[in-house]
């Protein structure tokens, strides 16, 4: 047999004060409407009503809208990784020519082939020791 259990509705009363100190938070740019929500666990349609109230700053019929990193910064942002990559990139090739440069020379002026021949012998720090 079932029980009737009646949904308890959680209706939180926050004070004038509470909610100013949230609105102030908004304001003074520390903390984002979302952030503001995960932190007090509060609604973001009640933290909108608050700013609505008792905003300094906002004006009668006029709607605050919260602003997120806009594509532009982002891509802005992007494309300046990009070109640091690209130029790290660049100084690496160049850092490669040179050493293959290097390899070269040595061959030629010094007969000293600096690159591994497949018929170099295997060297002895490979092998494994036996345990005591």
């Amino acid at each position: 047999m079932k029980a009737n259990f009646k949904e308890i509705r959680k209706n939180r009363i926050y004070s004038e004060e509470f909610k100013k100190e949230i609105v102030y938070l908004y304001e003074s740019g520390k903390f984002s409407v979302l952030q503001l929500e995960r932190l007090y666990g509060i609604g973001n349609a009640s933290i909108y009503k608050w700013i609505y109230k008792f905003s300094t700053f906002n004006e009668k019929g006029v709607r605050v809208v919260e602003m997120k990193d806009s594509t532009i910064d982002k891509l802005k942002q992007l494309e300046l990784k990009i070109k640091e990559l690209e130029q790290a990139v660049g100084q690496k090739q160049i850092k490669i020519d040179y050493l293959e440069k290097m390899i070269d020379i040595a061959k030629d002026e010094f007969n000293i082939d600096i690159k591994k021949n497949s018929n170099t012998p295997q060297s002895s720090g490979s092998l494994r020791t036996k345990k005591k």
